[in-house]
């Protein structure tokens, strides 16, 4: 029988994955499950765009892998177990009560993400926003659809996402009065140029910034920081980090206290050889033995990384030694105006850094390759045939390949 890979999520990294397992081993006996809630691809990074009322182009993943040979089941993941190879999924489009399935796995690709993390701060789920997901971003586009010219809306966190979301509101809001509230300096791991940059910019949209003011508490009209101040807020948007899909950590699972699952150099779970995992739900090391942060620029090689490894350990091919490292930090600053940031292997930034217009320009270019990778896989490869049926195989054992 065919040797039975099951993908869990359909993000970057979880697209990248089967698309590119799709492609390494289009002549090799295996079947690949795609498991997703949504049907088409959801450009996460854009996320703030879709707040402020631009559209994104829809892409549906029947288009993406039609001929591909990757299976795509819509359905919610409610459990997984390591021990038994299974899944437990419930079907994404059953009308009336949910239809529960087990899906029996002989490699799995575990890619179920991260969602916003309210930190535990006293009103946050209740009261603010958050734009890790689609249905999160649309709910904060309607909400400032409706708000008059004046009122206050307030970004919380000055990461990456606090960054490209202050600025977006800005741009596309200038009658709002818009806020962040950084728990440091604003942008302090940047370079001394990024800072500067970063500071222009957010002047010239009229962001007022709140440094060293962590949020103790969230109110529908206003934030409270920890020295006992208050900012006002008609709406609050909650930027201070990820939390990892809770499933992992009810497993057997080597997993770290947040749930992320402890992987080796390959992506391999370094307790269950038959489970892989990539991007935010992996604890993998990088350079200077740290570990990779949850973005886009770590998960994306993850998951190459990882198509690699199972299709060199199913194929009896070599194993992949490409290193995991960072190049750049890559920052909207509305349509406009961006900041690229050079950083070091193990992500510190250096002196250089590319701002402006033609900042904007390369964080563009970097968005539309993410999307093309993932919505090519077989680009250059004929459409996939039919598999025949050979001879079992495990996920630490070759499978032959078709004549």
């Amino acid at each position: 029988m065919q040797h039975r890979i099951v993908v869990l999520g359909a993000g970057y990294t979880g697209a990248i994955a089967a698309g590119r397992l799709a492609r390494r081993l289009h002549r090799a006996e295996v079947a690949i499950t795609l498991v997703n809630t949504e049907p088409d691809f959801v450009e996460r990074v854009r996320m703030h765009q879709l707040a402020t009322g631009q559209d994104l182009r829809p892409r549906p993943f029947s288009e993406m892998f039609a001929g591909t040979g990757v299976e795509l089941k819509l359905a919610k993941v409610t459990g997984v177990d390591v021990d038994r190879r299974t899944v437990t999924v419930v079907d994404a489009n059953s009308p009336g009560e949910p239809e529960t399935e087990e899906l029996e796995y002989d490699t799995l690709v575990y890619a179920l993400g991260s969602g916003w993390n309210d930190q535990g701060v006293p009103g946050a789920a209740e009261h603010a926003h958050q734009i890790a997901s689609r249905p999160g971003a649309l709910r904060l586009r309607e909400r400032l659809a409706h708000l008059d010219a004046g009122e206050s809306v307030v970004v919380v966190g000055g990461g990456l996402t606090g960054l490209e979301a202050a600025s977006e509101i800005a741009e596309a809001r200038p009658d709002l009065d818009v806020a962040l509230a950084a728990r440091g300096e604003l942008g302090d791991w940047l370079s001394p140029k990024g800072r500067r940059h970063l500071r222009r910019v957010f002047d010239k949209l009229g962001v007022t910034v709140h440094e060293h003011a962590l949020v103790t508490a969230v109110e529908p009209d206003r934030v409270t920081t920890a020295d006992g101040g208050t900012i006002p807020a008609a709406v609050t948007l909650w930027t201070t980090g990820f939390a990892v899909h809770p499933i992992a950590k009810a497993t057997t699972l080597d997993v770290t206290d947040t749930g992320r699952i402890v992987v080796d150099g390959t992506m391999r779970s370094v307790s269950h050889p038959d489970v892989y995992a990539v991007g935010d739900a992996a604890l993998a090391m990088g350079p200077g033995d740290k570990p990779l942060r949850m973005s886009c620029a770590s998960g994306t090689p993850m998951a190459w990384q990882a198509a690699d490894a199972i299709a060199a350990r199913l194929t009896g091919g070599k194993l992949p030694n490409a290193p995991l490292r960072y190049f750049n930090q890559c920052i909207s600053l509305g349509r406009k105006d961006g900041l690229i940031q050079y950083v070091t292997a193990d992500d510190r930034a250096v002196r250089a850094a590319l701002t402006g217009r033609l900042a904007a320009v390369y964080k563009e270019l970097v968005c539309k390759g993410a999307v093309w990778g993932v919505t090519n896989p077989m680009l250059g490869l004929p459409t996939r045939r039919r598999h025949v049926v050979r001879q079992p195989a495990r996920a630490d054992s070759p499978v032959s390949a078709a004549a």
